[in-house]
This record gives C-alpha cells, sequence and structure tokens, in this order.
C-alpha cells in the first residue's frame, strides 16, 4: 500500500487524496520525529518552572488570565475536549474526516506545537486503521480554529465521543477497541495542540477544489456535446482570439474545446449558417476558463495552507519562545472559499443556460420544442431545465460569502472570526449541485443531437456521447426523469466518465 510521509511541509493534494479516497498509509519522517521530541520538551519544561504561558498553565479565551495549577494542567486538557465538542448537525463525510486527521496530524508534524510523540502516533494510528471519528458539520466560527469539530475528532483518542469504524457508528472506546488502537490522556498543551486550527475548513474544502478541477473539464465535455447539438460555431475557439487577451484558464479552455470538437461532422465554421453563436457557446473559454483560474487560485493557497502550523501558542525550538498569536484564524482561507463557491457556480449558471438553447425552439434552430417528437402530450425535456433553474438559484443563494460576517466570542475576547467552515462547506455543497446540473447538460445534449440526426462526433465527445447512451436510451414518449439524471450523473462522475475521454485524446488542459 502506497505511503505518504508528513512532517516536512510537502503534503501535496494529490497526496492528501491519496489518503483520503485511497486508502494510503501515513508515517513521519524522522526529522518530524526529533523536532517533536525538542517542542515536547520545552514544554515539559515550561510546567516544571510553572510559568505563566497560555493554554499550557492558564486556561482559554477569556479565562487566558487563569493561572492553572501543576496537579490541574492535564485536568485541564481533557476539561477542554469535552466542554468544546459542541457540534451539531450531519456528521461529515468519511473522506472529509480522513482529511481532518491527516491535516492535524501534518500540523503537529511541523514541530512547533508541543504535542507528544504518543498522542500523535495515536491519531496517525487511528487513521491508518480506519477509526472514523463522528464530526458534526456544524459549529465551527473558523476562529480560533475548528475547536468545536476537532475537539469532537480528539474523543475518540480518549476513549470518549463517537466513531465509525468498518461503516459502523460506535462509541469512541469500541471503534478503539475494535480497530486495535490504545486511547490515551493527554498531556499539558496537547488539548489546546490539537483543536487550535484550520484544518476542517481545508479538508472540506481541499475535497472540493479537487474535485471542482475534475467537474470544470466536464463542463468542457458537455459544452462540446451541446456545440454539436446546435451546430456550434468553432471559429470562436481559435488561439488567435485567446492568446491577445492572455490569461490562462481561457487559452486552455479553448484548446480542450478544440481537442475535444476535431473531426466532429456536427459543429459549423462562421458563417456557414449563422455568423456567431450566442454567449452562452461563444464565450465558453472565457467563463470557464475564469472559473479555472480561480480553481488554480484556490488550490495554490490551499497547498499553503495544507502545510502550515495553524497552532497556538507556537513553541519555537531554536529560540524558545512560546508566542501566542493568531495562525488559527480561518480568514485566508474563508475568503479563498467563497471565492470558489463564486468559480463552481458559474459553471452551472452557464450550463444551465446552454440547456435553455436546446429545450427552447425559439433558440435551438430546428430542435422539436423541449426534445420530445410528440409535444402536448409529452413534455420531453422540460423539467429538466426547470430543475437545473432551480439549483443555479439555490447556488446563488449559497455563494453569498460566509467571510463577510463576524460575531464576536468568548466574552469579546475573540471579537472577529472568519466563517471559513461555512464558507467551506457552502464551497462544497454548491459543487453537489452543478454536478447535476452538468450532467442534465450531457443527457439533454445526447437527445438533441440524435434528433438533430446524429453524424460524426468529435474524437472526444464521441466517447462522451456512447458512454451517456450505454446507459440511457434515447427520450421517445414520457418517462420517469429523475431516473435518467441520477443514471447520468453516476456515469458521469462515478464511473468516471473524464479519465475514458482522456483515454481517448489525452489529458484536457486545466
Amino acid at each position: 500500500m502506497n505511503k505518504v510521509f508528513i512532517g516536512g511541509g510537502q503534503l501535496t493534494l494529490d497526496e492528501f487524496i491519496q489518503v483520503t479516497r485511497g486508502g494510503a498509509q501515513v508515517e513521519l519522517t524522522e526529522d518530524a520525529v526529533k523536532k517533536i521530541r525538542i517542542s515536547r520538551q520545552i514544554v515539559d519544561d515550561i510546567v516544571a518552572e510553572e510559568k505563566a504561558v497560555y493554554g499550557i498553565t492558564t486556561g482559554f479565551g477569556n479565562f487566558s488570565d487563569v493561572k492553572i495549577s501543576r496537579e490541574q494542567c492535564k485536568s485541564l486538557q481533557t476539561n477542554l475536549l469535552m466542554s468544546h465538542a459542541c457540534g451539531v448537525g450531519n456528521y461529515l463525510r468519511e473522506d472529509q474526516v480522513k482529511g481532518v486527521m491527516l491535516l492535524r496530524a501534518n500540523n503537529l508534524a511541523n514541530g512547533y506545537s508541543g504535542i507528544s510523540e504518543n498522542t500523535l502516533n495515536t491519531l496517525i494510528a487511528m487513521l491508518n486503521s480506519g477509526v472514523v471519528p463522528a464530526i458534526p458539520e456544524k459549529g465551527s466560527l473558523g476562529a480560533s480554529g475548528d475547536l468545536a469539530p476537532l475537539a469532537h475528532m480528539a474523543l475518540p483518542m480518549l476513549g470518549l465521543g463517537k466513531a465509525f469504524y468498518e461503516g459502523e457508528l460506535l462509541s469512541g472506546a469500541e471503534a478503539m477497541k475494535r480497530a486495535g488502537v490504545k486511547t490515551i490522556t493527554m498531556v499539558e498543551k496537547e488539548g489546546l495542540a490539537i483543536t487550535n486550527g484550520t484544518q476542517v475548513m481545508t479538508s472540506v474544502g481541499a475535497h472540493a477544489v479537487y474535485d471542482a478541477i475534475r467537474v470544470a473539464k466536464m463542463a468542457d465535455i458537455a459544452t462540446a456535446l451541446t456545440s454539436e447539438a446546435l451546430n456550434g460555431i468553432t471559429d470562436a475557439y481559435d488561439p488567435q482570439v485567446h492568446l491577445v487577451r492572455g490569461h490562462a484558464g481561457q487559452i486552455v479552455t479553448a484548446e480542450n474545446l478544440l481537442t475535444l470538437l476535431d473531426g466532429s461532422e456536427m459543429t459549423t465554421r462562421q458563417g456557414e449558417i449563422r455568423t456567431q453563436d450566442a454567449y452562452s457557446l461563444r464565450c465558453i473559454p472565457q467563463i470557464h476558463g475564469a472559473s479555472k483560474d480561480c480553481f488554480n487560485y484556490v488550490k495554490s493557497k490551499v497547498d499553503i495552507e495544507m502545510n502550515a502550523t495553524t497552532d497556538n501558542p507556537i513553541i519555537f525550538p531554536e529560540t524558545r519562545d512560546v508566542i501566542s498569536g493568531g495562525n488559527f484564524h480561518g480568514q485566508p482561507m474563508a475568503i479563498t472559499f467563497d471565492f470558489l463557491s463564486i468559480g463552481i457556480s458559474e459553471l452551472a449558471n452557464i450550463s444551465e443556460r446552454r440547456i435553455e438553447r436546446l429545450v427552447n425552439p425559439a433558440l435551438s434552430s430546428g430542435l422539436p420544442a423541449f426534445l420530445v417528437e410528440d409535444g402536448g402530450v409529452n413534455s420531453g425535456f422540460m423539467i429538466v431545465q426547470y430543475a437545473a433553474a432551480a439549483l443555479v438559484s439555490e447556488n446563488k443563494v449559497l455563494a453569498h460569502p460566509a467571510s463577510v460576517d463576524s460575531i464576536p466570542s468568548s466574552a469579546n475576547q475573540e471579537d472577529h472570526v472568519s466563517m471559513g467552515t461555512i464558507a467551506a462547506r457552502q464551497a462544497d455543497e454548491i459543487l453537489g449541485n452543478v454536478k447535476k446540473v452538468i450532467a442534465m447538460e450531457m443527457m439533454t445534449a445526447c437527445q438533441a443531437i440524435d434528433l438533430r440526426g446524429k453524424k460524426k462526433l468529435g474524437k472526444g465527445s464521441e466517447v462522451a456521447y456512447n458512454a451517456i447512451r450505454e446507459a440511457i436510451t434515447p427520450y421517445i414518449v414520457d418517462r420517469e426523469m429523475y431516473v435518467d439524471i441520477n443514471k447520468a450523473e453516476e456515469v458521469i462522475f462515478d464511473n468516471d466518465l473524464l479519465s475514458k475521454v482522456e483515454a481517448a485524446i489525452g489529458e484536457l488542459k486545466f
């Protein structure tokens, strides 16, 4: 089985996905172990000398001026985890939780947190053995980090809380027992080290941007099918047009479309049928390209945050300084994930407009109304566009930026918070809606291609068409449409249509 090493500040998004979805095992580097031991010794010295240092020998938040006795320092950590576990709502997905565990372990492995080697090894053992803490999705303000959800992550380490093991929801103690991982008692600073960080928002957002990159390529494939169904004009994708503007996403989108449509007998050139297409076809490089540029920016920020130290206080072994700062504040990621929401939403916005052009006889250049021959008694694809429009409108609400909101907490000690975890969750929910809209467009475009009188399709679009037609037969009379929509989404996303297309034409650019 593949291994991913942590502690060197080099964790990549692909490695992250290998662990959270591919089952790769996690291991500390030797250098990380050395750094962990050094910073832990500094914490032990502080406790022995009874110095007043935030979170080690003091309370938390507004209790930061309350000195904790040496005898109570260990109880302080357990009390913190139990009291902070205030999450509510549905549980995060398994891959998201594994991402939280991996990122928290990677943060602690940087050697600036004062965690003990035993505690960090326990967290890694849980991850490697399949203990998945039950983490409610709601309850984080995104500063001081993801306190509530990270507390839920840590409870099973103590034999508390709940966790999934082999798909079954168990008590934390039972899950650890079945996995053969020993529970622990946390020592000084460890409860704080476990909970002060941005790993929940980063895990949710990292999965979202990874999937968004793939969905953007799917949107290019959907556009190619719709372009053929509407006898679209390919001149608008000529590289000369895009090079003179210079945006990278725009350039690669135009290249993708020409690659997908290469050899098609259903597209046209300007002047053959019409002079120009509507924006929903002609401006795809500019629109999809802007979303791609957005996703690349988001990925660059995720790459940084996955390897960042977001603890408080931070221990600097070289100087033995212990500094209480604000690296737990989620604002850098909150704004980033709000941007991600906008970029993802636009893919569905323009997809729905292409669906409208396919089903509307005033816009489809000769296709029957709602893509059914015997209209009237049959409604055809009429309500597919309704459903797509509903999802698009819902996304507009969800794309309202979470980061512009703040509300004070901890008796106004924590008087500005990021809402970054809400931003990440919104982006993830929008992504789910976008997948459905893209699936609706592809199945609608295939229906239109058949009604137009299918000819030779492009090298890439032909693969997509065939995959969809293997699962969904042409629509002759009304049937339960949701079945087709669900099949289309399964074929496209669960069965990895993108890999099939790229096997035929090479990797699509991003």
